[in-house]
């Protein structure tokens, strides 16, 4: 229990409203002196605590601050027909699910070609336009990357 001015009422069952006491002069300008009685396996300490006040001043964090790992370059290879609109690609890296179309099945745009999980979220890939499938490069239960060719359209 805080009491206002004058200390701290603690309330351990070895010392019930034993007082602590305070040295409320300041030793140098922003910081507070604090001298604190503990009990300690039955042993009494008497400890001096210097509270610094926050004067504006920066400080360095006492951790490392938080690094992004350097990002990784996901695009595919130049031989993969990166920008081939007639290609569906993986929107994310993960496991196939469930493959809907087969070579030579007519599809329309936003149909549903594959489900991959990721992150245990089951992930629908659509079509992004309306034509027939000419390959497929991926079966259920195999591993995809981000950008990894999953369904090629005849021109």
């Amino acid at each position: 229990m805080v009491s206002t001015g004058a200390g701290i009422r603690t309330s351990f069952p070895q010392h019930p409203n034993e007082e602590i006491g305070f040295d409320n002069g300041p030793s140098m300008k922003g910081t507070l002196n604090l001298k604190l009685q503990i009990t300690i396996d039955g042993k009494v300490y008497e400890v001096g605590v210097e509270v610094l006040e926050d004067d504006g001043a920066p400080r360095l964090p006492a951790y490392t601050p938080y690094q992004p790992a350097p990002t990784q370059n996901y695009a595919p290879a130049a031989e993969d027909n990166y920008l081939d609109a007639n290609v569906c690609r993986s929107p994310v890296t993960g496991i196939v699910i469930k493959v809907n179309v087969q070579p030579g099945q007519a599809v329309q745009a936003g149909d549903q070609v594959m489900v991959l999980e990721a992150m245990k979220m089951e992930n629908s890939v659509t079509a992004h336009r309306a034509g027939t499938v000419r390959s497929v490069s991926v079966a259920a239960g195999d591993s995809v990357k981000v950008n990894q060719m999953l369904v090629e359209f005849e021109a």
